[in-house]
């Protein structure tokens, strides 16, 4: 029967039997519903069985639909006995979870950001060295002919177009992933980013990515819409566009590539996506929805529509550099990144051994509602966020130590939000102990929709250094934010932040999006190892 099916794919599929995988998606091989109803057809006319239409499509794989074919539509899916067991950490998809708790581990991370940091301890020799990642934009990205305009009125033009870019976008290994050439080239070069960080995420917990197939994992990625084919013709359309650029493909396409069965959700509030995101994936943890869960979010400037956009709006910098609640401080630097975390609960990956990186104590989600325009930053719905955010971990204002900030380098948000951080951490903070700030966007420019987990990232490689790195281009602080009364201070030089025996290190990280949707979450150092599996932070 196994043999019947290769041969019959390899017919349909037009290659030679010999590489026809029976553990992958027939589909793979470019099949389409007609060419699988077909080969449904053909198999129930050899196994004298009334055909059925679905069959190919519930067991995707020959191995799966051999069994099936043999033994019945009850035989399940593919066994795949050649691939390990899934490790404890994540049970199959509707499996009872074990216990229930609110502490969120974070086992993993990978990331992509600008100036080389194609990982994390990349991420942290380039804050370390206080790098600015931000540059001109890259030869052939765009076509930049008449683009550039120092008059901020000439229309369809940007009077600066520095960022902070990723190198070799356009590289994919398709083959890999089980994609053809075809649909790779379809795929919004996000979708191919955030496939790739994904398994890097998952085997840097030190988990085999096939072992997590029928896993209840969940998937959660904040993207927005990159325009990426949005101009082509109607001749271009050939079927792979329309899943290729959809956000909401995201996380589904991560689900499908690695077999995972929890929630699959595309978050978009904006530049708090993937925070958000992070927000949804601890929750669904928490209640049990899933056992282990992939959060974060990418973007890529693949058209230059939000320099043009930000122009018109005087939102740019002119000087191409992101000052956060500097006096400096002239506008936003757009930048491009990807990051990603595994998350597990807490109490499991202590039981089972996994290293944990930090831990996350509490998270909360809110709206600006009817504020001053629609996206126009709320300072009372900031400091509404926060406080429900130390609720949630159960903390008071005085316990954190630093806040990655949104601070993205403009005359009226930085300021905005300073206040609302003075209303909320400066009438308890300690005599001595002003509140730490800092923001990533100074090295690495505005990712957008992965802003949010960026900082989360750069957070959690602070607490394991026991250092916080410089905030870039302070200078003077602005004026417009009482330092002095209001219990906050500017991380302006890399300085020290040790263990100490008598109290735990946390931090915040916040991300607010133009749509209005703030977020913030609270990171608390890793606990002493439990297990031969720990490393000490």
């Amino acid at each position: 029967m196994r043999e019947w099916l290769v041969a019959a794919v390899a017919e349909a599929a037009g290659v030679d039997p010999g590489t026809v995988d029976p553990d992958r998606p027939i589909a793979e091989l470019g099949l389409g519903s007609r060419q699988l109803v077909t080969l449904g057809a053909g198999l129930a006319e050899l196994t004298g069985r009334t055909p059925d239409a679905s069959a190919v499509f519930d067991h995707p794989t020959v191995t799966a639909l051999a069994a099936a074919a043999l033994h019945g539509p009850g035989a399940g899916p593919d066994p795949r006995p050649d691939v390990p067991a899934p490790r404890p950490h994540s049970g199959p998809a509707g499996e009872p979870p074990g216990p229930v708790g609110d502490d969120i581990a974070i086992v993993s991370m990978a990331c992509r950001f600008p100036g080389g940091a194609d990982d994390p301890e990349a991420l942290w020799q380039l804050l370390a060295e206080g790098r600015d990642a931000v540059t001109d934009v890259p030869p052939g990205r765009w076509n930049t002919d008449g683009l550039h305009d120092p008059d901020p009125e000439a229309a369809g033009t940007a009077y600066s177009l520095r960022g902070g870019y990723l190198t070799g976008i356009d590289r994919f290994d398709a083959p890999f992933f089980g994609i053809s050439p075809r649909e790779a080239e379809a795929m919004d070069p996000q979708q191919r980013l955030l496939l790739q960080t994904a398994w890097e995420t998952v085997e840097r917990a030190g988990i085999v990515p096939g072992t997590l197939d029928g896993t209840a994992t969940g998937v959660y990625v904040g993207l927005y819409d990159s325009g990426y084919l949005a101009a082509a013709g109607l001749d271009r359309l050939d079927g792979h566009v329309g899943t290729g650029s959809a956000s909401s493909v995201a996380s589904g396409r991560i689900a499908y590539s690695l077999g995972l069965q929890g929630p699959a959700v595309t978050v978009d509030t904006a530049c708090s996506s993937s925070l958000v995101a992070l927000h949804l994936a601890a929750r669904a943890l928490a209640d049990g929805t899933c056992d282990l869960a992939l959060a974060g979010g990418a973007t890529l400037l693949v058209t230059p529509r939000g320099h043009v956009e930000f122009s018109r709006l005087r939102g740019l910098s002119p000087s191409g550099r992101c000052s956060p609640f500097s006096a400096d401080a002239d506008g936003v630097v757009w930048a491009e990144g990807c990051g990603l975390v595994l998350l597990k609960r807490l109490a499991d990956a202590r039981r089972d051994g996994d290293r944990v990186l930090a831990v996350i104590k509490g998270s909360a989600v809110n709206q600006d509602g009817r504020s001053q325009g629609l996206s126009a930053p709320s300072g009372p719905a900031q400091e509404r966020v926060l406080r429900a955010a130390l609720d949630a971990a159960g903390l008071r204002p005085g316990d954190l130590d630093h806040v990655e900030t949104h601070g993205t380098g403009t005359r009226l948000g930085d300021p905005i939000e300073g206040r609302a951080l003075a209303r909320v951490f400066g009438p308890d903070r300690p005599a001595g102990r002003p509140l730490a700030i800092g923001s990533l966007k100074s090295n690495l420019g505005h990712t957008q929709a992965a802003a949010g987990i960026a900082g989360v990232i750069k957070t959690v490689l602070a607490l394991r250094h026991e250092t916080l790195p410089a905030s870039l281009h302070a200078g003077t602080p602005t004026e417009h934010v009482d330092w002095a009364d209001g219990g906050l201070r500017v991380v302006a030089a890399a300085e020290p932040w040790p263990r100490d025996p008598q109290r735990v290190r946390r931090a915040g990280v916040s991300a607010f999006g133009i749509s209005g949707t703030n977020a913030h979450v609270i990171l608390e150092e890793a606990p002493d190892p439990a297990g031969p599996g720990q490393e000490p932070a």
